[in-house]
């Protein structure tokens, strides 16, 4: 349980000091810093008033909760993979940038079936990957199994999960687009303190062009709008070895359609 983590990032999101967080719990700031230390625990009477204060539940907050939207769920379930088990061509784009001529950790945002997380162990990395549907995640450690490697596949939500370790690369195709608007500078800048020197992350993110009509009106209920080009300026301090947008047809779901995507991989200077 890393509830100290989530309370220090989710202070952190919402502008809060210890003190102001302690006096509206009505707890010493010392009680505080030992939380997110993780010296000591919340009472568990104190969670609910806790949570709320952090705008987040108690579930969430102790990472139990994981409300699905049931879109990907749907065709998870079913026998074949969804998105088929070729991987992605930026894993390409980074095997080449950052092969693994030394013990390099990755870390899958989003990894759906687990193809891309499967192609980077068999590959030779320590890989490590999340997603939040379940059945995704089953369909991941199946095909690591099936294909004799291994990858660290949870459960998890992108906007409440914080990362407690270091990695060389991190890695998102498609998933950024879910991030809540209000979260996403301190999203990527987590990110980005938690990438080692030299890393790498590898961000690909849908972008809406006016001229091009979503083709499912249920997706785009629980998506949030990013801009062409935006995902770059998260990265102006980085340096940016890739920055493409381009436009492709897609059959997911069966029925024809087009996407633009942003792609961009960055380095830790």
């Amino acid at each position: 349980m890393n509830i100290g983590n989530v309370i220090m990032v989710k202070r952190k999101e919402l502008g809060l000091t210890q003190q102001v967080l302690a006096d509206k719990l009505g707890v010493s700031f010392q009680a505080v810093s030992k939380w997110e230390k993780g010296t000591s625990y919340p009472d568990i009477d104190l969670l609910p008033l806790l949570a709320a204060e952090l705008n987040t539940s108690s579930d969430a907050l102790l990472g139990y909760e994981y409300k699905t939207h049931g879109y990907y769920d749907d065709r998870y379930k079913e026998n074949e993979y969804f998105w088929g088990v070729q991987p992605n061509e930026t894993c390409l784009d980074i095997i080449k940038m950052m092969p693994p001529v030394k013990p390099l950790k990755v870390l899958d945002i989003g990894c759906g079936e687990g193809k891309d997380a499967v192609f980077f162990a068999r590959n030779g990395y320590q890989v490590t990957a999340f997603d939040l549907s379940k059945d995704g995640i089953e369909k991941g450690k199946r095909l690591a199994e099936k294909c004799g490697t291994h990858v660290d596949f949870f459960q998890a939500d992108l906007n409440d999960y914080r990362l407690s370790e270091n990695y060389d690369i991190i890695f998102s195709s498609g998933v950024f687009d879910y991030m809540k608007p209000e979260l996403r500078t301190s999203i990527t800048e987590h990110l980005k303190e938690h990438t080692n020197a030299n890393g790498l992350n590898a961000i690909k993110v849908f972008v809406d062009k006016p001229f091009i009509e979503v083709s499912d009106k249920k997706k785009k209920s629980f998506r949030y709008t990013w801009k062409s080009g935006e995902i770059f300026t998260y990265y102006h301090d980085w340096v940016i070895s890739q920055m493409n947008e381009r436009i492709y047809d897609c059959n997911s779901g069966g029925v024809p359609h087009k996407h633009c995507i942003d792609i961009m991989i960055a380095q830790n200077p």
